[in-house]
């Protein structure tokens, strides 16, 4: 009888389709956190045993020139996909925002790269920057401008990275903001227009402070992205040229998977973690500075 109690209760119904989440983050999410955080404290080729040095890997970090590298290139991928990526995606939200027609064929054709493979996105993109038939240097070429070399020059291969990066996620920060945009009463709106107010006033005094919940969203979530950048540059450049475009998460994939070194890698994870951990922790604390609610 008391079985068939809790057959039929809520909380065995709950708990029966709740187990398969729960079981997946615990085998999937927990256990290697905790794993890895281990590691992170030895020394491990997958070959032979496991070798506790305690905070070796994390003084090697300190001394390692390539390490710093690309810290450098991960702030410098960041700073050139968050800021240029929020601003365009902003202007494209607002301007899809109007009653034009063919609206939503235009927002479904911006939200595309989203959902498109990144490795197809990139296997394009390298062609377009190919400096000896790519559209790209054919497209300067008719101006009389010579192209760069883009994926195999130092100096271009992380704009190039960037560009296409900001290209490929450009609609879904453009969705978010479409969707703070259509949350605003338009009684804001009208109440300006009676008092005079122009476009750029209603934008400035009424638009983005009542958006400013969205772009804060869109401000953590792009940052957290920026520093977990790895497909793109894996597929594109490899790393190079010369490391100049390797990132954080694609020195981490080489240390784990090509050089074997799994207690090193997995010390670059915890620095990555801590250093997303702090950042986001600073934006939540000047939430309430420009935040409005």
């Amino acid at each position: 009888m008391r079985w068939e109690r809790l057959k039929y209760s809520d909380k065995f119904w709950a708990a029966i389709l709740l187990a398969p989440n729960f079981i997946g983050f615990l085998v999937f999410i927990l256990f290697p956190m905790i794993a890895s955080f281990f590691l992170s404290f030895t020394e491990w080729d997958l070959l032979t045993d496991i070798k506790w040095i305690g905070f070796g890997n994390y003084q090697e970090l300190a001394s390692d020139e390539t390490f710093w590298k690309v810290l450098w290139n991960t702030l410098y991928y960041t700073l050139g996909t968050v800021p240029p990526g929020i601003i365009l995606s902003l202007i494209l939200a607002v301007a899809l925002n109007q009653p034009i027609r063919g609206v939503k064929t235009y927002r479904a054709l911006y939200f595309l790269p989203v959902i498109s493979s990144s490795v197809a996105v990139a296997v394009v993109w390298q062609w377009l920057y190919n400096p000896e038939f790519g559209l790209l240097n054919y497209i300067l070429s008719l101006f009389g401008i010579e192209g760069p070399l883009w994926l195999t020059s130092t100096t271009w291969a992380m704009p190039a990275v960037i560009i296409t990066s900001i290209w490929k996620n450009l609609g879904f920060n453009m969705l978010l903001f479409l969707a703070g945009l259509q949350g605003i009463p338009d009684t804001y709106y009208e109440a300006a227009e009676i008092d005079g107010a122009n476009g750029f006033a209603k934008f400035r005094y009424i638009t983005l402070p009542l958006l400013s919940p969205t772009t804060f969203f869109v401000v953590v979530m792009s940052i957290i992205s920026s520093f977990q950048a790895f497909d793109l540059v894996h597929v594109m450049t490899q790393g190079g040229p010369a490391r100049s475009t390797s990132v954080l998460v694609h020195y981490l994939y080489q240390n784990a998977f090509q050089y074997f070194r799994m207690g090193y890698a997995s010390a670059i994870a915890y620095v990555l973690f801590f250093l997303v951990f702090i950042v986001t922790m600073i934006q939540l604390k000047r939430h309430d500075t420009w935040v409005v609610y």
